[in-house]
């Protein structure tokens, strides 16, 4: 299994050959669940899981929902529901969007409410280090250093990152910051906002009933050395959080451990509509929830989105989803034409499935193996498609193909 990690901007091996795979997945603010860009994430992650499991790994899989942040606390206050109401039903959602579209769960789903100790103790940590210091008068915010990780600076165009960080929810003009990089790592109270007892660390004389909430960047870090330990194999998410989060996230948790965070990681591309990205912020949002009750096929659906490589960006269209009922409609016709064709013959031969549809298990295989190549494993499937043939093991076979490797429901 190769991709192609953001980081080195190399193509590199992930997973054991046996044995345990790791693999951690930044997950949702519970706002605006679940639109396009959402479900091409997780679906593009999804595939990556599908490899490992076909290939008998045991995978360890864990993903955040960050169900506190300004964000949802502004959607909150804007519409009038209470913002612990607002997640949970968000929550409720994008789970029952991603169970439609047949995405794998992760068996560790874990919320920054719920890690609140996990998280508390590793800014404490990171503030006994001397890695956190503090800016603002009376109770002031907690910040990380980024000096005191080196590998983090290191080769990185600044001017470039400044404007990023400034766009992606940092503060790089604060002042009395000791470089404009320092993300937030805790977030002193500010009236009618939820908040928790803050770290207690010598290093830094907090009052003892001083209260807060976390940053952004060191949730991840928590939950994910939490559920995986260090250096675990992939972290995974959309091409936004390639910069500032994911560098940031590691920065923190190399510091605490001394180890790598991951070994590589995956970006998926953005999502766009009218020629600009799928956004929250823009308010283009295409929902899967609502393409579903408008009568769409989730697997239609899922069908679209593995119609785009997963490190590619692209734009919505209104015929991108006939065009994908039709592809499913095909290969589903083929596998009733050729089960119905093979229970005529009476005849089944196991081993037979495999000389019959071995190119497509071929095909599928080794496109996903390749920088989980989706749109080349489609193409296997439509070649089959043409030429389904009646043999009942071979048909059971395709079946069971694009069922395990693809998510994609011929039934």
């Amino acid at each position: 299994m190769v991709v192609f990690d953001s980081v080195t901007r190399r193509r590199v091996r992930v997973g054991p050959d046996i044995g345990k795979a790791k693999l951690y997945a930044c997950g949702i603010t519970p706002y605006d669940a679940t639109h396009l860009g959402h479900a091409f994430t997780y679906v593009s992650i999804d595939l990556l899981h599908r490899v490992w499991l076909d290939a008998k790994l045991d995978v360890d899989y864990a993903q955040n929902i960050t169900d506190v942040d300004d964000p949802l606390l502004e959607r909150a206050a804007a519409t009038g529901v209470e913002w612990r109401e607002l997640a949970a039903s968000q929550i409720k959602l994008f789970r029952s969007d991603m169970e439609a579209l047949r995405v794998v769960p992760p068996g560790v789903y874990r919320g920054v409410v719920e890690s609140m100790d996990d998280v508390v103790a590793l800014v404490a940590e990171l503030a006994q280090r001397g890695a956190v210091y503090q800016v603002g008068d009376g109770c002031p915010d907690w910040y990380f250093s980024v000096e005191s990780a080196p590998e983090f600076l290191a080769g990185r165009d600044l001017e470039s990152d400044l404007a990023t960080f400034a766009e992606r929810g940092g503060d790089p003009d604060r002042p009395g910051k000791r470089h404009p990089l320092d993300p937030l790592v805790w977030r002193a109270e500010r009236p009618g906002e939820p908040s928790w007892a803050a770290p207690v660390s010598a290093a830094i004389p907090a009052p003892p009933d001083s209260r807060g909430r976390p940053g952004w960047h060191v949730e991840c870090a928590a939950i994910a050395l939490k559920a995986l330990g260090a250096d675990f194999d992939v972290q995974a998410g959309g091409k936004d959080l390639a910069f500032p989060h994911h560098p940031m996230c590691a920065a923190q948790a190399t510091q605490l451990t001394g180890q790598r965070f991951a070994k590589a990681y995956l970006h998926v591309g953005m999502v766009g509509l009218d020629g600009e990205k799928m956004s929250k912020s823009r308010g283009n949002l295409i929902f899967v929830h609502k393409l579903l009750a408008g009568g769409a096929d989730p697997m239609a659906v899922r069908l679209l989105l593995l119609d785009h490589h997963y490190r590619s960006d692209w734009e919505y269209t209104a015929d991108e989803l006939p065009r994908a009922a039709l592809r499913l409609e095909r290969w589903r016709s083929a596998a009733r034409v050729a089960g119905n064709a093979a229970s005529a013959t009476g005849q089944f031969d196991p081993s037979a499935g495999i000389r019959y549809a071995g190119e497509l298990l071929n095909g599928v295989r080794t496109a996903l193996a390749d920088d989980l190549d989706a749109p080349t494993a489609l193409a296997a499937v439509d070649r089959w498609a043409k030429k389904p043939g009646t043999n009942p093991a071979a048909t059971a076979l395709a079946v069971r193909v694009v069922d395990a490797l693809l998510g994609i429901n011929l039934g």
